[in-house]
């Protein structure tokens, strides 16, 4: 199903590009918020909980590794760029990749910078899409294939390593809470996102025939773009999973951001000479991660800490060289690339306003596309 007439994003820039704005409300509660988590989580909660002096650590660290997880950072990113210009570029929407940089950097600066319930980045991403000329229900589709093909592999990870530790043929901890327990949530969760695909694709219509004949209900024809939408995102990604022949680069892509993440945690840990099984540093990571779902937190600042921090020291792991290695962990993969996801918001700005100008990215050449490749 294809969008109705509607005026193109030139028409939107005349009137205002609908960017989200810096507010210096907006900011200074923001980072206030923050200032308080990195406190509590840092320096107030070592001292009551008789950790030590876990900041004071951080000169121990050896540099060399530190340095490697710079190194892992950076993959990271490149990772997630390809994963994002794979799914969300295409034959329809060209784009390069410096602008895919720009707008997946932008994106991770506005998911804390924007007071929009930590959904920042997706709004930024979206009204990026938007002003490059990209239909309204095409970014919808594109954005949740993206989404559920970065998201797979987390629960899937957790399952296969939760049962690998569990068992035994991993060295690492088994106690149930933290191997078993753990993989059959992310069981569930991988069927419930799975149902998402056996959505009727001719949903919307459905719903829509109904609203007819029911006047009390036509507000569902409104909704009714919701569920298509997801189906459609979510049987896309399954689609390029089950194509990785021809979908190498986003399932590369997908695999190598959580890999990279989890290897800048390693090199975090090994800076303080600490030797922690495999299997433990990939449950670890993905338990302590789920805090970041906690809302009204800014990009899970403190609730991602404190959430690592406890997982590893329910692993058995020591307080004080937890503390460091999470706080090393968050300063190279999240504090870090704040100043240039900065900076590239402004670059995008001034992207969006060449696009204007020149023209837009749906306008240019086709190149071939994963999405229109696999559809």
């Amino acid at each position: 199903m294809t969008d109705s007439p509607e005026r193109r994003p030139e028409e939107e820039l005349e009137e205002g590009d609908g960017l989200p704005v810096f507010t210096t409300k907006g900011v200074i509660q923001t980072f206030a918020l923050i200032i308080l988590l990195v406190v509590a989580i840092y320096f107030l909660l070592p001292k009551l909980a008789g950790f030590g002096d876990a900041i004071g650590m951080l000169g121990e660290a050896n540099p060399v590794y530190v340095g490697i997880a710079i190194g892992f950072c950076i993959l990271s990113f490149i990772t997630y760029i390809a994963l994002f210009r794979a799914v969300v570029g295409g034959e329809s929407f060209p784009i390069t990749w410096r602008e895919a940089y720009e707008i997946n950097m932008a994106g991770f600066a506005a998911t804390l910078l924007f007071s929009a319930g930590g959904a920042g980045g997706v709004v930024l991403t979206y009204w990026a899409l938007r002003q490059g000329g990209m239909e309204r229900r095409n970014v919808g589709t594109r954005m949740i294939a993206f989404i559920v093909l970065h998201y797979l592999f987390y629960p899937l990870a957790v399952f296969v390593f939760g049962i690998l530790l569990g068992t035994g043929v991993l060295s690492g901890s088994t106690t149930v809470s933290l191997t078993f327990v753990p993989a059959a949530i992310a069981l569930i969760v991988m069927i419930l996102g799975g149902a998402l695909a056996l959505v009727p694709a001719d949903i919307e219509r459905r719903i829509d025939s109904f609203s007819r004949r029911h006047s009390g209900v036509k507000f569902l024809a409104r909704l009714s773009t919701v569920p298509a939408t997801v189906a459609d995102g979510t049987r896309t990604a399954l689609k390029l999973v089950a194509n990785p022949s021809r979908a190498g680069l986003a399932v590369v892509g997908a695999i190598g951001f959580w890999a990279a993440n989890i290897g800048i945690l390693w090199a975090s840990f090994k800076a303080f000479g600490i030797a922690i099984p495999f299997g433990v540093v990939v449950m670890g990571f993905f338990i302590g991660m789920v805090a970041n779902l906690i809302p009204f937190v800014p990009a899970g600042v403190g609730a991602v800490d404190a959430g690592m921090i406890g997982t590893f020291v329910l692993f058995g792991f020591p307080e004080e060289q937890v503390f460091a290695a999470v706080l090393i962990y968050r300063l190279v993969a999240f504090w870090l690339p704040i100043p240039p996801g900065v900076a590239a918001f402004f670059q995008l700005r001034k992207t969006v306003k060449r696009w204007k100008r020149d023209g837009l990215p749906i306008d240019r050449p086709p190149k071939p596309g994963l999405i229109e490749e696999i559809l």
